[in-house]
């Protein structure tokens, strides 16, 4: 059930709040006093596109506000899976928010937290039925009229079309699933050949990340090697020559020999000769070092070369399979794992052949039992359209409610197609509703089905003018039908007529201001002396004429 309706600078509207209740709620005003716009309101709550013009002129930013009595069960639909995992648990009530810029641009809320526009339409669709002035044009459709059959069937059936529609989708996931099988067994042998060369193509390098280091490292020595070889042999030259010019370790080894021939003279060149004896040896040992790392420079014929081409199918890898070693090895496994799923591929085939075979088997039993129920209960549909609309003062209509199969592959609402058939006069050919001409028929028709075949729906109903094109006691009629749909559902209507306007247990009148340059629009719940001059302005006459506050007044005391 709505609870509250706020909204703020929304077109003529600078700030209203609607606080409903259960039952029969109704909105009236002047023509032109903004009725239309609380409509507009919440059109864009459930997620509508904003229209130009829909911020009211001077503000930056318009905003609409819904809180919802939360019904029980409501976010454990798999399509509000998403939804329900942001949302706190153990909420009662659930507030849905539109706030819509000058520039256009909106944003949506949920309880508060960012949401999207689509969130807004597939909660809103579950919580409000919007009837607008011209929603029996909805009729037209056959989606519109199987939904106003199985609505008919009741919550049951409902239940079953859920369940028909969960093995639909099973089964056309399972028949993607096997179409892409069969395009991977046309082109299996391109598939594995290819895997096959990428495979043997990394395998062949065997590819780490030490190795690709070291051969970088090998590459720089092998292209510096004369630079490395004579650098060491200068420095094992100088340090342990090979001629007869004394070097540094030489030296080293004349100022060790004199040092320690004044050994125990003095504790402290003792220490030092020690030091310099060390440094001696080092000195020897280096030098034997560099000349041997020198002698062993020598480079294999060939080597950089070698060193060179590895480290290009290194760099070629990379470049195909995501730009470093280890995304060239993962790529070689995700092409053995894909090797494995071709060769694997018949057995895989006869699985999902199987698994299509079942969900289609589910489908069809399913489709047939929403079929037998949709035949039963179409001539009963029939039956109490007609009733309904008897006393909607269309006594003399048939309504005839035809039901064929589809054709070719069952749709996701079953097996069926339906065809709303309408005389509105005895003696009158049958024809589909869509052909009507009458919109005030047309009205009647749509509150009649929506009377008689409302199970399952959303716990709000709104209408918007559906009573456009009726008068007098067929007025009355329709309010009527609205108040009894009101027992089980809370309605809300905008109208222009008396008749209905009585019928209300909750009365909202919107007022137009005009101050200036600028036009406001307010609403106001109205108490029972409030009402009555209500309704004397309806019925077109002034709050003070004794007759009309007598006719409004029996019209409440009626009600």
């Amino acid at each position: 059930m709505l609870l509250e309706l706020r909204v703020e600078n929304l077109l003529l509207i600078e700030r209203a709040e609607l606080r409903l209740g259960p039952g029969l709620n109704v909105l009236t005003g002047e023509t032109g006093a903004g009725k239309t716009m609380l409509a507009r309101a919440l059109d864009l709550l459930l997620g509508g596109r904003p229209r130009p013009g829909t911020v009211r002129s001077g503000a930056e930013e318009a905003w609409v506000e819904g809180v919802f009595a939360l019904p029980a069960g409501l976010l454990d639909h798999p399509d509000l899976e998403e939804l329900r995992e942001r949302l706190p648990e153990g909420e009662e009530e659930l507030v849905l928010g539109r706030r819509v810029g000058a520039s256009g641009r909106s944003r949506a809320f949920v309880q508060g937290r960012a949401a999207s526009a689509t969130d807004l339409r597939e909660l809103g669709r579950r919580l409000l039925s919007f009837y607008g002035q011209h929603e029996h044009r909805r009729l037209a459709l056959g989606s519109a009229q199987l939904e106003a059959l199985d609505g008919f069937c009741g919550s049951d059936h409902l239940a079953a079309r859920t369940a028909f529609a969960d093995a639909h989708a099973r089964a056309r996931t399972a028949r993607r699933a096997l179409e892409g099988l069969r395009d991977r067994e046309g082109a299996r042998d391109r598939d594995r050949d290819l895997l096959l060369y990428e495979i043997a193509e990394i395998e062949e390098l065997e590819p780490s990340e030490e190795d690709e280091a070291e051969l970088l490292a090998a590459r720089e020595r092998l292209r510096h090697l004369d630079a490395l070889r004579a650098a060491a042999g200068v420095a094992a030259e100088a340090l342990v020559p090979e001629g007869l010019e004394p070097g540094a370790a030489a030296l080293l080894a004349e100022g060790e020999r004199l040092a320690t021939a004044a050994a125990g003279a003095d504790p402290e060149l003792d220490a030092l000769a020690d030091r310099l004896a060390a440094v001696r040896i080092e000195a020897d040992e280096l030098g034997a070092e560099l000349r041997r790392y020198a002698e062993g420079l020598e480079a294999e014929p060939g080597g950089l070369e070698r060193v060179e081409e590895r480290l290009e199918r290194y760099e070629r890898l990379r470049r195909k399979h995501g730009g470093t070693v280890a995304s060239v090895i993962a790529h070689a496994e995700r092409c053995r794992a894909e090797h494995d799923r071709l060769e694997g591929l018949d057995e895989a085939l006869e699985n999902a052949m199987r698994t299509l075979d079942e969900a289609e088997r589910e489908e069809r039993t399913r489709a047939e039992g929403l079929g037998a129920t949709r035949v039963e209960a179409a001539p009963r549909l029939g039956e109490r359209v007609e009733v309904e609309l008897a006393e909607l003062a269309m006594g003399d209509a048939s309504f005839t409610v035809g039901l064929e199969p589809r054709e070719g592959a069952l749709g996701p609402l079953g097996a069926e197609r339906v065809e709303f058939l309408v005389a509105a006069n005895r003696g009158v050919e049958a024809a589909p509703v869509r052909e009507i001409a009458s919109g005030g028929e047309l009205s009647r028709i749509m509150l009649a089905l929506t009377s008689v075949a409302s199970a399952g729906g959303p716990p709000t109903l709104v209408f918007d003018e559906v009573d456009s094109g009726v008068g007098g006691q067929t007025a009355r009629a329709v309010g009527e039908r609205l108040r009894a749909l009101a027992a089980e559902h809370q309605v809300l209507c905008i109208t222009h007529l008396p008749q209905i306007a009585s019928l209300a247990a909750h009365h909202f009148r919107v007022d137009k201001l005009a101050a200036g340059d600028l036009t406001r629009a307010s609403v106001e719940h109205l108490d029972d002396p409030a009402k009555i001059d209500e309704l004397c302005r309806m019925l077109g006459a002034e709050g003070s004429d004794p007759g009309a506050r007598r006719h409004a007044e029996e019209l409440l005391a009626a009600a």
